[in-house]
């Protein structure tokens, strides 16, 4: 959009809240009625966010979920978004994800670094919606391209991704133990 000191970037747009989204699923024919709503994250809703978290993976992280609501859900970091899907008052999931200029070389995109619903809902779009409204903002930053990073064994996530669209993508991810 042009100004008189020329074009705005998207990304100079930055501050503009996460919309909630009532979209159901295309994806799902299992959608839940009434509608899930998609919304940033409060404080109230960190408990919710940490029993999920806990249910999927086994391990309470209390301590971390605290830590990443300050970093990714108070609005401060303009360019990242922790939504969660809201049914009727009930937290059934959450995503986290930000913008991040030219790592590794890349042009700015979206970075999705967790997707998690109850496993109560799994199947009925929720995390469908959720990956929409994330995707919705990173648009909203200006930005093409959506990125994530997944452990190799979990392929429940990795056919959630699949299932969304995401492919393999151009970069290869390399570690190496700092053990003796």
């Amino acid at each position: 959009m042009p100004t008189s000191s020329g074009p705005v970037s998207p990304r100079a747009r930055r501050g503009t809240s996460a919309r909630a989204s009532t979209k159901a699923s295309a994806r799902s024919p299992n959608t839940i009625e009434p509608a899930v709503v998609v919304r940033p994250v409060r404080n109230e809703d960190i408990e919710a966010v940490i029993g999920i978290d806990t249910l999927v993976t086994g391990q309470e992280k209390r301590a971390y979920w605290r830590s990443v609501f300050r970093r990714y859900g108070t609005g401060l970091e303009s360019a990242s978004q922790f939504l969660v899907a809201d049914h009727g008052g009930e937290v059934l999931g959450f995503v986290i994800g930000e913008v991040r200029d030219w790592e590794f070389g890349s042009p700015p995109c979206g970075w999705v670094f967790v997707i998690n619903v109850t496993p109560k809902v799994r199947q009925t779009g929720v995390g469908a919606q959720l990956l929409e409204a994330v995707c919705a903002g990173f648009r909203r930053e200006g930005v093409r391209t959506v990125r994530t990073i997944l452990a190799r064994e979990n392929t429940l996530i990795l056919s959630f991704f699949r299932s969304q669209g995401m492919t393999t993508g151009p970069f290869i991810p390399l570690e190496m133990s700092l053990e003796s």
